[in-house]
């Protein structure tokens, strides 16, 4: 099945390649990256491949490529409520998952690329509500969050995370409606 590829004034978002394994390695296996988002760091080339080739096929799954470059440097996603996920969602709704390497934190990129993927659950998919789940203690996606206009829903406290801790996750929303009357503004 083709994906759709989404172009934004820095990014291409487009499926994960086989060839993109060397450099999803070399981002995802730092160590600030993964944990904080409940996935421990790659441990080998192999081991971002078989990322690629299971987690990353999902559906609406996206590399997030500089353009400047040509580089994957990080990876955005929209999760449908039947697919593995955080948030309890509607069938019209959805959660969009992202993170990206260290070196280009601060740059805009990733609230780019999120703000591409509202667009696309809104305009295309027809989605009602999107959510975005971070964990306690991860900042940066709250911020990238707050920032793309979504807005503090609940917690859940005690939650098992993929790395077997237990932690608190926090989770925001942005109804369809809100979006189509701040894009008019």
């Amino acid at each position: 099945m083709e994906k759709t590829v989404i172009e934004t004034d820095r990014l291409i978002l487009r499926r994960w390649e086989d060839s993109d394994a060397e450099a999803l390695f070399r981002y995802a296996k730092d160590p600030l990256v993964g944990p904080v988002a409940g996935w421990p760091p790659h441990r080998s080339v192999d081991d971002s491949l078989e990322i690629i080739r299971t987690v990353f096929s999902a559906p609406e799954t996206y590399a997030v490529v500089l353009k400047s470059t040509g580089e994957p440097v990080g990876s955005c996603g929209i999760m449908s409520f039947q697919s593995v996920h955080s948030a309890a969602m509607l069938e019209d709704e959805a959660e969009i998952g992202y993170w990206i390497g260290v070196p280009y934190w601060g740059n805009g990129y990733i609230p780019e690329a999120v703000n591409a993927l509202v667009d696309r659950c809104f305009r295309c998919l027809g989605k009602s509500t999107v959510w975005i789940g971070h964990y306690d203690g991860n900042a940066q996606s709250r911020a990238v969050a707050i920032k793309c206009g979504f807005a503090y829903n609940h917690s859940e406290y005690d939650k098992l995370s993929p790395l077997g801790d237990v932690r608190t996750e926090h989770f925001l929303k942005l109804r369809s409606e809100d979006y189509f009357s701040r894009s008019f503004e």
